[in-house]
């Protein structure tokens, strides 16, 4: 990686954090709450980014005549590192509920469905997204919604996902003097993807 960008990945996270600790303060929730439900948008964000690039390198290979035209399935994704994600789970659809959705309940089936169709996530993903205020969520949502985001690859998300633990444990000691550090959705998310780990059927 270049020092430029090192650098304009640093400027990312940091322009990330002011505003989803913006968000934070404005909902006068504590870190440890508020912890969770971030990181595993950060997850839908990089899952999504995976998916895409998937779809379009399959759709690549079939225009070229190299991949037969047929329904896809887990294993076409998988091999390509990433998630076959159910339509509900897309970043995109998320965003684009109509006005007045329980985005809430969107996000907790989104978390649900991944968890269905790929049993090694059981019970590793945040479903607590109806505690929050709709307004932000979507705010949330489109803070992690940027050109540099819906570009970025999985070296970037590690990065990000790392920066956000350290700077919620800073909190976590201010706000009460502990900080339980959750698992690495980055992380789990290559081992269900990678040959060695992932569900290929």
């Amino acid at each position: 990686m270049t020092a430029n960008a090192f650098h304009n990945i640093a400027q990312v996270e940091t322009s990330l954090w002011d505003a989803a600790d913006l968000l934070r303060a404005n909902s006068n929730l504590p870190s440890s709450e508020y912890c969770m439900p971030v990181l595993g948008v950060i997850f839908l964000r990089h899952a999504t980014n995976r998916y895409q690039t998937a779809l379009q390198a399959i759709e690549a290979e079939q225009t070229a005549g190299t991949m037969p035209k047929r329904p896809l399935g887990k294993a076409d994704f998988i091999k390509r590192r990433a998630l076959l994600l159910p339509v509900a789970a897309r970043y995109d659809t998320l965003l684009n509920l109509p006005s007045g959705s329980n985005l809430g309940g969107a996000l907790v089936a989104a978390m649900q469905a991944i968890e269905a169709d790929f049993p090694p996530l059981t019970g590793q993903l945040p479903k607590d997204y109806d505690r929050f205020d709709n307004k932000l969520l979507e705010d949330l949502l489109r803070c992690f919604d940027s050109q540099a985001l819906r570009t970025a690859t999985g070296d970037v998300f590690g990065r990000i996902y790392e920066y956000f633990l350290m700077k919620f444990a800073m909190q976590g000691a201010q706000d009460n003097g502990e900080f339980f550090t959750p698992p690495s959705l980055v992380q789990t998310l290559v081992n269900v993807i990678e040959p060695t780990h992932g569900v290929v059927t």
